[in-house]
């Protein structure tokens, strides 16, 4: 059964058509990818979806009691109280539930007649157990935890929030609403590795259908079944992985041009007939051949994508050694106080290394960087720079670009070079033409990093720093990005959380967690296999552990009630015993549950759990009240 399909939905911005004729199903377990370059139209698509616009023609047929949760790119303004108080919204109904609980608790207890209300007070109990009343703060810890949020920023002002921090929040919400339809717009930009790795995992195992909007071809490649991309405004469904849709559209691309180029001779032999015989005996063939040739549908060309090109980009020379570290400590001072964020090994950069920085989000990249570029004084320990090093530093946010003015100004303000040949520079980097005279406020993001890539490269660096490069930028950006710096003859260090990015460049990561700075000698995908192994390995000790855990025996356990006798009775023993088991398959459960993230099981085992508990604590006392055997 279809969650929603959209049937020849077309919308307009003005005189500006934004989608045309676009027709989809999303199905129960749906798992989509929608691609596109930026402005194509992929968040228009989104708000259609949701029911936020109506198309201009067309017509959405969603399933009647379908629930959307929305998570939007750009993060949402904050509300009063803490970030905890917006993730807990996603709870008001089983807020307002336990409200209308202790109402009906309430008029019970002042009634005559006992039974007055019982109808309606296990009626709202149970609506309360299965939404999952009793454990919803313990689930709401997880998932915020997951996404990465810690405790002190969810208890903090939500004002003084970061957009990182409301984006996480809002996902944490959507996500427990437990919704049939999850709409995620970008939701891995503000996402360090272990969110992203979190977040892909409940993915996976998520009951309901996914859709979701991302430039991050790793992520898609791990979670989706099927890719939606739009491109001038339409919209074409591609089934499998992202890598499936790459070589489905590469085959449809070249299909496209042999189409393009076969209809083009015909047309030209059409034309050459017409031009000859148009007059004469056999005008009257010449007319019908000119009537079909009005009548034909052409095959356009299919696009072709500009390239940034990086042939004979100068880069200098350095000496072997490019940077030292020596009892490197990096932090930072506040008043009085100093915040030792990272301690490194002693670290060497040499000639043509490509060094990738990862670690979770205010792990301390950033600040190590300044301090490498000598922005931040080091708490502790020194670094030095070798012979004739030159440092390109591109910043998260690309704050050092010029806030007005035109692309050519802010280029020639870095170096002061013939307009020509400032021109010829910046053609290389995209910008044609009358490209040059854009106001730099007004380019997007894939812009802004094509023009601070070139006022780098124009002085010949060849040590260059970058800082979270991709971060917003779209897929075909983000490729541009990729052939400058895999054909950048010089020194690469850079800090992403783009899986792709440090697949294709790192040749070393350098790792960030828990203040300290381990080097590995080796690509992320070893990395990655090094992770993997340590997971399992992890994950056989704890199956171990649990099978090797004995068994309780009511005879010799400690409980909090009185010591129980020596010799009980034989009967409420094996009740202890059987109680016992049961208790501990129920946790069992709960913890395959909990991996799967199947909120629904983990409500339901969570008040199964808490009954037979209860039952256990009863039985324990009667067992505990019983007086001694005499020998």
């Amino acid at each position: 059964m279809a969650l929603l399909s959209a049937s020849r939905i077309s919308l307009f911005y003005g005189d500006l058509k934004i989608l045309s004729d676009v027709s989809a199903d999303i199905s129960e377990r749906a798992r989509i990818g929608i691609v596109g370059a930026n402005g194509s139209g992929k968040s228009s698509l989104v708000r259609l979806i949701i029911g936020e616009t109506e198309p201009d023609a067309g017509t959405i047929y969603r399933a009647k009691g379908v629930r959307t949760g929305y998570i939007p790119q750009t993060p949402p303004p904050s509300l009063p109280g803490s970030l905890r108080d917006e993730i807990l919204t996603a709870f008001d109904e089983l807020h307002r539930v336990e409200e209308e609980l202790k109402a009906a608790t309430e008029q019970m207890a002042s009634s005559n007649n006992p039974g007055d209300g019982e109808a309606r007070y296990n009626s709202l109990l149970h609506r309360f157990e299965t939404l999952g009343g009793y454990e919803y703060q313990s689930t709401m810890e997880r998932v915020a935890s997951g996404v990465g949020l810690s405790t002190a920023s969810m208890d903090a002002p939500a004002a003084s929030a970061s957009g990182g921090e409301r984006t996480r929040a809002a996902l944490a919400k959507a996500l427990l609403s437990n919704p049939d339809l999850l709409v995620l717009d970008e939701p891995t930009n503000h996402l360090d590795m272990d969110g992203l790795d979190w977040l892909e995992r409940f993915l996976l195992k998520y009951p309901g259908a996914f859709l979701v909007v991302s430039h991050d071809r790793y992520f898609l490649d791990r979670v989706v079944e099927q890719i939606w991309e739009i491109e001038q405004g339409r919209l074409t469904v591609y089934p499998g992985n992202y890598s499936a849709y790459r070589l489905q559209k590469a085959e449809r691309v070249l299909r496209q041009q042999k189409e393009h180029e076969r209809q083009q001779e015909y047309i030209a032999k059409l034309k050459d007939f017409i031009a000859r015989y148009h007059a004469g005996q056999r005008s009257r063939e010449a007319r019908s051949r000119a009537n079909r040739l009005q009548r034909l549908q052409t095959i356009d060309a299919p696009r072709q994508e500009a390239t940034i090109s990086m042939s004979k980009v100068a880069s200098s020379r350095t000496g072997h050694v490019v940077l030292r570290t020596h009892n490197l400590s990096t932090g930072y001072t506040s008043g009085d106080e100093t915040v030792r964020l990272l301690s490194t090994p002693d670290l060497k950069v040499e000639a043509g290394d490509r060094i990738g920085i990862i670690g979770a989000n205010g792990a301390g990249k950033t600040t190590l960087v300044k301090t490498l570029l000598g922005q931040i004084a080091p708490l502790q320990g020194s670094m030095l720079l070798g012979h004739n090093v030159k440092i390109g530093y591109f910043q998260q946010g690309l704050q050092d670009l010029p806030n007005s003015g035109t692309v050519l100004d802010a280029f020639l303000e870095i170096k002061n070079i013939p307009i020509s040949e400032a021109r010829s520079f910046l053609a290389r980097f995209l910008f044609r033409g009358e490209d040059v005279f854009q106001d730099v406020s007004h380019l997007s993001g894939g812009e802004r990093s094509r023009l601070a890539l070139a006022r780098l490269l124009i002085n010949e660096i060849n040590f260059l720093i970058l800082d979270e490069p991709s971060t917003h930028l779209d897929i075909p950006s983000r490729e541009a990005l990729e052939r400058v710096l895999m054909d950048f003859e010089g020194t690469l260090l850079f800090i992403s959380h783009d899986r792709l990015l440090i697949s294709l460049l790192a040749k070393q990561l350098w790792l960030v967690n828990k203040g300290r700075l381990e080097v590995f000698e080796g690509s992320f995908e070893e990395w990655m296999a090094v992770k993997d192994e340590e997971k399992e390995a992890s994950e056989d000790t704890a199956d171990r552990s649990v099978k090797a855990r004995p068994r309780r025996d009511p005879s010799t356990a400690k409980r909090n009630p009185p010591r129980p006798p020596q010799q009980p009775k034989e009967d409420l023993s094996q009740t202890i015993a059987t109680l016992e088991n049961k208790l501990r398959e129920i946790e069992r459960k709960l913890e395959k549950a909990s991996s799967k993230q199947d909120l629904n099981a983990i409500a339901r085992l969570g008040v199964e759990h808490n009954q037979v508990q209860e039952e256990l604590d009863r039985k324990w006392e009667e067992w505990a009240s019983q007086p001694a055997t005499k020998e």
